[in-house]
């Protein structure tokens, strides 16, 4: 998986490569990560990839012609049978909520163009001739797009194979699932007098996975109930959820 940031401030990315699981997956050609400096492609002497407003306002804009310098310049570097399949992100307020469908969309690509917004925003004609996803990883307002670009790289790098050690752990995370995960106990089965459920050390896996199911539901259910209106729910589980107050579809 090729990621090409482009941004502004292209030394916020260097920390990815010592981060433990980013690092390794690049050091071992499981991804790549390139932060590319827009100011390279400006069109001035002096690096320039802002200006005023045109009808005035509070605020700078990114000029169109660099950044859309930098995108060809990123396309070039793939095969040509990758252009076409590569989304071109720009990070955005105005963008959809990152969320794990989108998350899964993006791991199916063959790579990643992401455009950091910063100022005040970006010249629209960005938007009309360039951007195929606009992307918020939240309701509020950050300084540039840098941070939310790394939350795109690290939950998308988590699909690629052997980046994460087990495919089983990324399948079962909470929201990956469905729905969020059940909890987790290790040693000591007693700390500071709360114990670990008995089930857990029973052996009984049958038991174990019936607990485990049970505890993901009412998890879901108490802290993200949106999330059951999409969630691969059994007879079972509906008749569960039922019982705890779930105004679903029933059994």
């Amino acid at each position: 998986m090729r990621f090409h940031v482009l941004t502004l401030f292209p030394d916020a990315f260097r920390f990815i490569a010592d981060y433990s699981v980013l690092g390794r997956a690049i050091q071992h050609g499981l991804l790549s990560v390139t932060a590319t400096d827009i100011r390279q492609f400006a069109t001035d002497r002096h690096g320039t990839a802002d200006d005023y407003q045109f009808g005035g306002g509070p605020g700078m804009v990114m000029k169109p012609e660099p950044v859309f310098a930098a995108v060809d310049a990123a396309r070039e570097t793939l095969p040509a049978s990758q252009r076409e399949r590569t989304p071109i992100i720009l990070t955005s307020p105005q963008g959809r909520t990152l969320n794990q469908e989108m998350v899964n969309e993006f791991a199916a690509a063959p790579g990643l163009v992401i455009i950091c917004g910063h100022y005040a925003g970006v010249d629209e004609r960005i938007r009309q001739g360039l951007v195929t996803h606009e992307v918020s990883i939240g309701d509020y307002v950050l300084t540039g797009g840098e941070l939310a670009a790394m939350v795109i790289i690290d939950a998308v790098s988590r699909f690629v194979p052997e980046v994460v050690g087990s495919e089983e752990n990324v399948r079962e995370d909470s929201i990956t699932s469905g729905l969020l995960q059940h909890p987790l106990y290790t040693r000591p089965a007693e700390f500071r007098g709360m114990n670990t459920p008995d089930v857990l050390r029973s052996g009984n896996h049958a038991e174990i996975e019936r607990w485990r199911r049970r505890q993901s539901l009412e998890r879901t259910l108490r802290l993200r109930p949106d999330l059951l209106a999409t969630a691969s729910l059994t007879n079972s589980d509906r008749v569960f959820l039922a019982g705890l107050g779930w105004p679903g579809d029933g059994p």
